[in-house]
């Protein structure tokens, strides 16, 4: 490893020397590519992620020297995925960098992966509101590229961390949209009932018993098969309980919904919210007697 890492070390300096060098312009920073190119090649096989990320941003700037935008958004991306090991604040800033050359030349569906990129780093840093910005940046590009897969896999983790965040409305909203495009796909309409139940337990989360039960009858409404399935039973239980304050009926109908299907660790801690808002309901009308 540490033949790989003088190997570049020796590459990066002679590339050095070619930008201070005197050339007919444009040659030096070709030269200099090549040999920054190689050096890169050296630390990454030499696992030295940092060294080979500043490589990659130095090519980076030559390409840009070269008026070559397409290979400085990729070089950039390259430094991006070797900081992505060792420093994420750098493989962030890195990625914007390339995302904002993408978007110059209008490459809008590589802009779109890496803004996804972006999102997911915040993501695994548990920055839930910036995770949001950039899925939804992505999200917009990806529509506008029609890959509506991608566009829609971004918009269930804009739901899933808005309704973390406590922004229910919002999240609702987005998981009843994800639902009526899911309807006009054959290869979707399995997926219909979980969306339904997740804007459900959004509307629970947010108190209203009256909003509950009209956004099950317009879920109703929306798929007439919705009021047969396990998912619509789940609900109109929950609302039933939550209406008539009643902590036992709520707890056995979760109990008896997650003995058939697992409710995954994020519907889980949105019902243990409503559950405890129920609580603490109670405990104000005991003293209110």
């Amino acid at each position: 490893m540490g033949d790989h890492i003088a190997r570049g070390e020796e590459f990066e300096t002679k590339a050095e020397k070619k930008l201070s060098g005197w050339g007919l312009f444009g040659s030096k920073y070709e030269d200099a590519s090549d040999l920054f190119e190689k050096a890169a090649n050296s630390f990454k096989l030499g696992k030295s992620w940092d060294q080979a990320g500043a490589v990659y941003v130095k090519l980076a700037d030559c390409y840009l020297k070269l008026d070559s935008k397409h290979e400085a958004a990729n070089a950039y991306a390259d430094a991006a995925h070797c900081y992505k090991k060792t420093n994420t604040k750098e493989s962030i800033s890195c990625l914007e960098q390339s995302v904002n050359m993408f978007l110059d030349i209008g490459r809008l569906n590589m802009s779109a992966r890496y803004y996804k990129e972006i999102a997911e780093l915040y993501e695994q840093e548990q920055n839930l509101e910036q995770a949001i910005v950039y899925y939804e940046k992505a999200c917009d590009l990806f529509q506008s590229e029609e890959v509506t897969t991608s566009a829609n896999q971004c918009k269930q983790k804009i739901a899933q961390f808005a309704a973390q965040l406590e922004q229910y409305q919002k999240a609702v909203e987005i998981y009843e949209e994800i639902a009526r495009q899911a309807l006009n796909n054959n290869l979707l309409k399995y997926g219909v009932k979980g969306h339904l139940l997740n804007a459900g337990i959004c509307q629970l989360c947010k108190g209203d018993v009256v909003a509950i039960n009209n956004a099950l009858e317009r879920y109703q409404e929306l798929d007439p098969t919705f009021s047969g399935t396990r998912e619509y039973k789940l609900l109109a239980d929950l609302a039933a309980a939550f209406d008539e304050e009643d902590i036992a009926k709520f707890t056995d109908a979760v109990k008896e919904f997650d003995s058939m299907t697992q409710l995954d660790a994020w519907k889980t801690t949105l019902l243990l919210r409503v559950k405890e808002a129920l609580k603490a309901k109670e405990l104000e009308e005991d003293d209110l007697t």
